[in-house]
């Protein structure tokens, strides 16, 4: 078994992050927004799905070492 990369999952959860802001930013309903917020919109959303994605294949490898190391030795 193969760990996972958690700095190639933070980065992908910092991509996720840029089109979830992006999205949620152009929304129709919402009012227009000044380059200052933009941008701590998409930087902030940007640090918090690169944290969360990280943490996840981080707890992903030490679950997985856990129960497969054992059984390996």
């Amino acid at each position: 078994m193969h760990p996972w990369n958690t700095a190639r999952a933070a980065a992908y959860g910092a991509a996720i992050g840029a089109v979830a802001a992006a999205f949620r930013l152009v929304a129709p309903w919402s009012e227009a927004h000044s380059p200052g917020a933009v941008a701590r919109e998409v930087v902030g959303a940007m640090l918090a799905f690169a944290l969360l994605c990280g943490l996840v294949a981080a707890l992903r490898n030490s679950i997985a070492r856990r129960l497969v190391s054992p059984q390996i030795k």
